[in-house]
């Protein structure tokens, strides 16, 4: 029986792809820095990249792996990769990353690990979506905090658009690439169906929600100051206002036909996820 390690299986796609393979009949076990199991599976370890005792539980009589990077660090390749490694050479044979679609492989931190699974791994597969829809709803995401307490979204990103994705769409693709016969080593560019301004974004927030949203459109400097003002850290605040600019200068315009072609159903489009979850009405 193929045996799956899910790491982050609290998260917005592990917890879909964890209840994914359970469903097709896949041994899953699933991993994430607190000790109680996110989701009704057969196995659950603790584990965390940065503490190597939690590694070999974890990686025991695997056989596949899907993999996301610890939040909140610089170069996360660092710790990934030497747990990968081990994770090889104990027997794992295909591994399925997390990465995004502004990180090219061979780049800094993710793009460093995308190029040693292409590399490495005998079966792999590396998910780029684009920009999660969840950004909007979830509690612990600036976005959404600027969404409850004065309807705006403040960014760098002014007319940028980008193909906004729901998670469960990503998580649908991972699914495939980890339980397929045949591996798909591959990198997925993923998006949702439409490609969105922040202000195209705010307009249907406002007509779902019933209330005045509005898009900030600032500049590098006051984007990054308005994220250190709500206590992220300079470096990170600094990186995503980077990421602003490359989606203000046209870098996620795109729209792709993977959702569909991997998975044989149609993408969700934001104004549908909107409706569904509502997460910003008071």
């Amino acid at each position: 029986m193929t045996r799956v390690l899910v790491i982050g299986a609290a998260g917005n796609t592990g917890r879909p792809i964890a209840a994914g393979l359970t469903a097709e009949g896949f041994t899953v076990r699933t991993a994430t820095r607190d000790a109680r199991p996110p989701v009704a599976a057969a196995e659950h370890v603790r584990f965390d990249w940065t503490d190597p005792s939690t590694h070999g539980a974890a990686l025991e009589g695997v056989d596949r792996m899907y993999v996301l990077a610890p939040g909140l660090v610089e170069d996360p390749s660092a710790v990934m990769i030497p747990v990968l490694e081990r994770a090889l050479s104990g027997g794992v044979r295909r591994v399925v990353l997390l990465s995004a679609s502004a990180v090219p492989e061979g780049g800094p931190g993710l793009g460093q690990v995308h190029a040693f699974l292409r590399k490495h791994a005998p079966e792999w597969s590396v998910l780029q979506p684009s920009w999660f829809m969840q950004n909007f709803i979830s509690p612990v995401h600036h976005h959404h905090a600027g969404l409850q307490r004065d309807g705006t979204l403040v960014t760098a990103t002014g007319q940028g658009r980008v193909g906004f994705v729901d998670a469960e769409d990503i998580a649908a693709v991972g699914v495939r690439a980890l339980a397929d016969d045949v591996s798909h080593d591959t990198a997925h560019v993923i998006t949702g169906p439409q490609s969105l301004s922040y202000d195209d974004v705010a307009a249907i927030l406002s007509r779902v929600s019933g209330r005045p949203i509005r898009h900030v459109q600032a500049t590098p400097e006051e984007a990054q100051r308005h994220l250190q003002a709500s206590g992220m850290p300079e470096i990170y605040a600094r990186f995503l206002t980077m990421l602003d600019v490359r989606i203000r200068d046209g870098a996620e315009d795109r729209v792709t036909d993977t959702v569909l072609r991997v998975t044989g159903r149609a993408p969700r489009d934001f104004e549908s996820f909107a409706r569904a979850h509502l997460g910003i009405r008071r």
